[in-house]
């Protein structure tokens, strides 16, 4: 399936997401690329103190596209248009840093989270890189507006898509794709993939297992929870009480880009191979384990 090529200093108006349906939904997954957005507003670019490179630097790039076999194998993909440091939607709607703003915030925003504190809000502070996005100080009124935006939208396309998938399955497993920098500590020892189930409490510990066991049989090194247990996204939709389950998968980028330039490097077409081999894999599962 083609997905949007890079829109950088791309239009604000442009659409908040996209789902990629299948002709039928024929598995109980559904798939979804929160930070793989290229719609960068002309503002941000224009406004913003780091080139657009730079600005790039906290996107899981082409995640969506190492996932776009999904719907030919019955399931959903929800994709992001606009980028994770415009408004991050796997943080809580409300993590501002208030040393980022003109003015007081309102009291019930979460100022004091850990996020917020490494600069990673909702709307982040610094890129991936460490690096300050901003000239200026923002309005409450400018964060607010984006919230609305993107991430109420957002969030109420992946609400939809897991209650259709419980009305038609009776239960739902979500797949939260994103991808992971190289990391110095981890040189000796790089994972492949790292399979977040904010250990254990936000999905079925046989519905991890059995990705990882595809994930091993494909030759890839697999971790779990290490050091990504799962964001916002994991643990807030995260339910087996309520047959919804919820897996992150982080995907190392050295598989597949270039992280200087952000380019797709030759190993994108083998890996997006195996990853259709692990849909397949899924697609062919009967999870009626994931019932409630």
């Amino acid at each position: 399936m083609d997905l949007p090529a890079p829109n950088l200093a791309g239009p604000a108006e442009t659409a908040p997401y996209v789902v990629y349906r299948p002709v039928r939904q024929t598995m109980p997954v559904v798939f979804a690329s929160p930070h793989s957005g290229q719609a960068y507003p002309a503002s941000l670019v224009a406004e913003a103190r780091l080139a657009p490179l730079a600005l790039r630097r906290s996107e899981d790039s082409f995640v969506d596209e190492l996932f776009a076999a999904a719907p030919a194998h019955g399931a959903p993909l929800l994709a992001a248009n606009f980028p994770r440091v415009w408004c991050d939607v796997n943080r809580e709607p409300w993590e501002l840093d208030p040393a980022m703003f003109d003015g007081p915030l309102p009291p019930w925003v979460n100022t004091s989270s850990p996020r917020v504190g490494a600069g990673l809000g909702t709307i982040a502070r610094i890129v991936a890189t460490g690096e300050t996005v901003y000239r200026r100080r923002l309005s409450f009124a400018e964060a607010e507006a984006r919230i609305r935006a993107c991430w109420e939208p957002y969030h109420a396309a992946l609400a939809e898509l897991i209650a259709e998938t419980r009305a038609r399955f009776g239960f739902c497993l979500l797949i939260d794709c994103h991808s992971m920098p190289a990391h110095p500590a981890q040189a000796a020892n790089p994972p492949d993939m790292v399979l977040g189930d904010a250990h254990g409490t936000a999905c079925a510990p046989r519905a991890t297992r059995l990705v990882e066991e595809v994930l091993l049989g494909l030759r890839f090194r697999v971790r779990r929870n290490d050091p990504y247990a799962g964001g916002y996204v994991t643990r807030h939709y995260g339910r087996p009480r309520e047959a919804t389950h919820a897996l992150q998968i982080e995907i190392a980028r050295a598989l597949y880009m270039d992280e200087v330039r952000i380019e797709r490097s030759a190993g994108l077409v083998p890996l997006v191979r195996n990853l259709n081999t692990l849909i397949g894999h899924l697609a062919e599962t009967d999870w009626t384990f994931l019932r409630a």
